[in-house]
């Protein structure tokens, strides 16, 4: 295909962008990138020469001559999962040395890419500033939040894009295409053949045979059956399995976990959005429950104990650190509680760890324990349990959101067909976990997820390649936004031609 446009590719990774923008005619003028394993990636893949590399953004003073600019600004800043700082945190600077160089060079066209939490309300001030800044480098902008899999991956990976023009009419032509009908699915990728019929239904029927459908845990549900089993012990659902499903437990047992599980979020219990219970409230709850049943199910590791609350005991200021005494300074009646150390804001700002300065005015004879409470073991919520967070049957549409430090999210090639939740349930743990009937995806199922061909170089290491792949963009959405852009006209000859006999006419 003859190149109708140029480009360039700043915070290149492996080369999403350059994919669908070659794709679609374009030439890769210079890419900028400054991670060993993502340059070698993208200069092994796409034919690129080592010396094509720009290097670090910050670095550079100007670029060359080109149609459209790319850069998918590194994300961290601004991401749900990060701390929220934006302008604060010196990667969000980045953003300032990205527009900097658009306000240089002046291509026709750009597309940024970030994570969702840009345009979160905690960002908002940043980015206007953002928006301003490319308005002030002259260009017209849009931005869109667009999910991956409403445009050819099966990826629940949610991203915001700019888009803009030099020209304010190339922005009045431009428009994003319907989601497409026809979705990639996760079948697909993982080449599990799913039948055809009605029978491939999961229907959980009432007493009068019609359809129950039931609430919706996420990702993708067919006729109120998720396609999807999480493991948590802080939520409930027909498709949770909790810990006290996969260790042998007694119905006792597993009664007293549900009892927390239900209650531990109940203000009356704390200030937390999650509690431990005293053994006090626990038979508040249910008089009959001892010391000694809580007892046992910390030895079978789903309960733990937690020091709630601390007498303070006579203490002479000048023993205490600057730390200590902001720990201190939170005592209520000569007692300190951890859901009050956990909400004062000026612990969280000052960086002070509240079990390490704990521990050591213990060790000073300072406070003592006084109140201990039980909650599950497993409370990261992300970290699943023992090593499993979610396993995705070949039924999902989606799967979620690659990301650069990996997940425990799992996949079985196994599909299950029943007519009530408890069979369904039971029918996954015999089936597909006990049976060790599944697995993490494989490095071409993450390419591929990330519109990637399957067989694209990446390094062999787990965590090398899925740092790379999930710091990627998903190629398919690219190529949407390009193929949108070239709709515009913004890169036909007449315009170039048009150009060319304008700054004639200026000389």
């Amino acid at each position: 295909m003859k190149n109708k446009f140029a480009f360039i590719d700043l915070f290149s990774g492996i080369g999403g962008f350059y994919i669908a923008l070659t794709k679609n005619g374009g030439k890769c003028i210079n890419f900028s990138e400054i991670n060993k394993d993502a340059i070698n990636a993208y200069c092994e893949n796409h034919n690129e020469s080592i010396e094509s590399n720009l290097g670090d953004i910050t670095k550079i003073n100007e670029l060359p001559e080109h149609d459209i600019l790319t850069a998918g600004v590194p994300c961290q800043s601004w991401s749900i999962a990060g701390k929220n700082l934006g302008f604060d945190d010196d990667r969000g600077q980045l953003w300032n040395d990205t527009i900097f160089l658009l306000k240089q060079s002046q291509p026709k066209a750009f597309i940024f890419e970030n994570v969702k939490g840009l345009v979160d309300p905690r960002n908002k001030e940043s980015f206007s500033y953002i928006l301003d800044r490319i308005k002030q480098a002259g260009y017209f902008a849009k931005y869109f939040v667009i999910n991956s899999f409403d445009y050819g991956v099966p990826q629940n990976r949610i991203r915001v894009y700019i888009v803009g023009f030099k020209e304010k009419k190339h922005l009045d032509k431009f428009r994003l295409p319907k989601p497409f009908e026809n979705k990639v699915k996760l079948a697909d990728i993982l080449g599990v053949e799913l039948p055809k019929t009605k029978e491939n239904n999961i229907v959980q029927k009432d007493l009068f045979g019609n359809p129950v459908l039931t609430k919706q845990m996420s990702l993708s549900s067919k006729n109120g059956f998720n396609d999807y089993f999480l493991f948590n012990d802080l939520r409930n659902g027909h498709t949770t399995i909790h810990s006290w499903d996969i260790l042998e437990t007694t119905e006792r047992q597993k009664e007293i976990c549900l009892l927390l599980l239900r209650n531990r979020r109940k203000s009356q219990f704390g200030k937390l959005d999650g509690n431990p219970l005293s053994l006090k409230h626990f038979k508040s709850l249910d008089a009959s429950i001892t010391k000694k049943e809580l007892s046992e199910l910390v030895k079978l590791g789903i309960l733990k104990e937690e020091e709630y609350q601390f007498r303070i005991n006579d203490f002479e200021e000048s023993e205490l650190t600057e730390n200590e005494l902001e720990i201190i300074s939170k005592q209520s009646n000569a007692n300190l509680f951890i859901d009050d150390l956990k909400t004062h804001r000026p612990l969280k700002l000052k960086k002070i760890s509240i079990k390490t300065t704990l521990e050591s005015l213990k060790e000073k004879n300072i406070i003592e324990c006084s109140e201990t409470r039980y909650d599950f073991k497993n409370t990261k919520i992300s970290s699943g349990l023992f090593g499993v967070n979610r396993v995705f049957l070949p039924t999902s549409d989606v799967f979620p959101t690659l990301v650069a430090s990996d997940t425990n999210d799992y996949v079985t090639l196994k599909t299950l067909k029943k007519e009530n939740h408890n069979d369904y349930k039971n029918d996954f743990l015999d089936k597909v976990y006990f049976s060790n009937n599944y697995r993490k995806i494989t490095k071409e199922e993450a390419c591929a997820i990330q519109g990637f061909p399957k067989n694209f170089i990446l390094p062999e290491s787990r965590p090398r390649w899925m740092k790379l792949i999930g710091n990627s963009v998903s190629v398919s959405v690219i190529d949407m936004l390009v193929k949108s852009i070239i709709k515009t006209g913004v890169f036909n000859k007449k315009e170039k031609k048009l150009r060319t006999e304008k700054v004639t006419e200026n000389i």
